[in-house]
């Protein structure tokens, strides 16, 4: 078996979110108290220093420059990290990025509206 290259169809149709970065896309479902959600970049991004609930986020593909507390960590596929809840961060997004997220906030991320 072949590794894949894209979240599988099946995924694509769980809701997708509305995400505030040019060349994100995501869909997720909502569990008990938290939100699994599966996003990809296809061009490479900065994501704006922010804080929420806790993350724990897996690396499929590509790579992340994750800062946290002024300190720069660099994953690829296979890594994962956890950011505790409030701890502001930010992030540099390579081209091809996929990760799955969980977030212990249901409502993390809102539906696309008109997609």
């Amino acid at each position: 078996m072949k590794p894949i290259d894209q979240f599988p169809e099946f995924v694509t149709r769980f809701t997708e979110a509305a995400l505030p970065i040019e060349g994100a896309r995501g869909w997720f479902v909502t569990g008990d108290g938290c939100q699994v959600a599966f996003i990809e970049f296809s061009d490479a991004a900065e994501v704006p220093e922010h804080s929420h609930e806790e993350q724990w986020e897996l690396v499929v593909a590509g790579s992340v420059r994750l800062s946290v507390a002024g300190q720069v960590t660099e994953f690829g596929p296979g890594d994962n990290f956890f950011i505790p809840a409030g701890v502001p961060h930010s992030a540099r997004v390579g081209a091809g990025y996929r990760a799955v997220i969980v977030f212990n906030e249901p409502s993390r991320y809102a539906a696309k509206r008109g997609g």
